[in-house]
């Protein structure tokens, strides 16, 4: 395997990773454009962008890019996060040109026909729909919107029905001109590929794209807070969450290892002890979200009214007692599990694609799997404990979703956390 990169003229970056054991190429195109750099007035035009994409070129319709990619075997599609937006595919070895023109047309060429706009404004009314009806979706928005209230780290991905009834084409073509520019792109392949041929397809293809600096995002705050919203479902979906450290920070993987240790896997403590010795969960979980600037450490968990009633107090002491009581072997086992995911997610083109955009974002070039693995078992007992500490006594964001009135207050649980 081998990682090379490269500019364009034009400031486009590339990184490839060459696996001459595979058949197959997973590549595609990243912005750093997302939900962060939107206004409120526009709330949900990033992911509105990524869906309109798709819906027509100067050459193509949409039908005619489906089949084009299908024909071959491939696959293409898209997702919006709140930093970043990605357009990638998956194909054999011989498709990789047609991959990199049907990409470079939605990106160049994209028509915004109003008829399709209609149509799609259609289609993501009914994606929020959906997601208002999946509590275990939804409560993850509830939960940033009340870490970040009234700022762009908060807002919904997907957007507000309101607003993205108001979409208008000027409004797309704005957006893309202002945010997608070569500046904030890069181009990324993994697999069965030649670099060099690879650099030259896209310094031919991605010729119309402008040479600006991108907008900044907006820097935002945490504030954290509580926000209960009652609904009548079966269960109560819980979010408790803390402020953390950026994405790339030094202590980012002390931190990651942390969340495993308490809540990712069947061994950690969180799963034996709320759910296997007292049963009041069917799933529980933590996790880290990182930023560019900002990181959230959180636990989900759902649990039936009377069973989350009685789990707070449970996590509170777990979360209190942690950084007196974390041990080496828990350590151990934490860097094992997070070594041998990083290691099985390199046999995926896909996922070493991912990566490489990932790393080259956040450090400015793609790391050696060595690097990853120093960063990992260089994490020792003391620090992790200093970091959790930190971690627990700041200012606590509380959501919950469902059946709610029977759950503790936001003070009683500040209170318990002694923040």
């Amino acid at each position: 395997m081998t990682t090379r990169t490269a500019t364009l003229p034009n400031g486009i970056r590339i990184v490839t990773d060459t696996i001459e054991t595979v058949e197959t190429v997973a590549l595609g195109v990243w912005a750093k454009v997302g939900s962060r750099h939107e206004t409120y007035e526009i709330n949900g035009i990033s992911h509105m962008l990524e869906h309109m994409n798709f819906r027509g070129t100067i050459r193509h319709t949409a039908s005619e890019i489906a089949e084009k990619i299908e024909a071959v075997g491939g696959h293409l599609n898209a997702y919006t996060s709140r930093e970043h937006t990605g357009y990638y595919a998956r194909i054999l070895k011989q498709d990789i040109s047609l991959a990199v023109d049907l990409l470079s047309d939605i990106l160049q060429f994209s028509m915004f026909n109003l008829e399709e706009l209609e149509r799609e404004k259609t289609v993501v009314l009914q994606e929020v729909s959906q997601t208002q009806d999946t509590p275990d979706d939804i409560i993850f928005d509830l939960f940033q919107e009340t870490a970040f209230p009234l700022q762009p780290l908060g807002y919904p991905i997907i957007g507000r029905p309101d607003v993205i009834k108001s979409f208008t084409r000027q409004d797309l073509q704005n957006y893309m001109e202002d945010q997608y520019t070569t500046s904030n792109m890069i181009v990324a392949a993994a697999g069965k590929i030649e670099h060099e041929k690879f650099v030259e397809l896209v310094f031919q293809q991605f010729t119309h794209i402008k040479n600006t600096k991108a907008n900044d995002i907006k820097q935002c705050e945490y504030k954290g807070g509580d926000l209960r919203v009652t609904r009548d479902l079966e269960q109560a979906h819980l979010v408790l969450g803390f402020p953390s450290v950026r994405i790339g920070h030094e202590d980012y993987y002390a931190t990651s290892l942390l969340a495993t240790i308490l809540g990712g896997g069947m061994s950690s403590r969180l799963f034996q002890e709320v759910r296997e010795k007292r049963g009041l969960v069917y799933e529980i979980q933590a996790f880290i979200n990182g930023f560019s600037d900002h990181g959230i450490f959180g636990i989900y968990a759902s649990a039936n009214p009377q069973e989350a009633k009685d789990l707070l107090p449970v996590v509170c002491e777990e979360l209190s007692t942690f950084p007196l009581t974390l041990t080496q072997k828990e350590l151990d086992r934490a860097k094992a599990q997070l070594k041998a995911s990083m290691m099985m997610a390199l046999e995926s083109t896909t996922s070493r694609c991912e990566q490489l955009v990932q790393q080259t974002l956040i450090y400015g070039r793609p790391l050696k799997t060595a690097e990853i693995l120093n960063f990992i078992d260089s994490v020792d007992l003391e620090r992790s404990k200093v970091i959790a500490s930190s971690i627990f006594s700041k200012p606590i964001t509380f959501a919950a979703l469902g059946p709610t009135k029977s759950l503790e207050n936001y003070e009683s649980l500040s209170r318990r956390l002694g923040t």
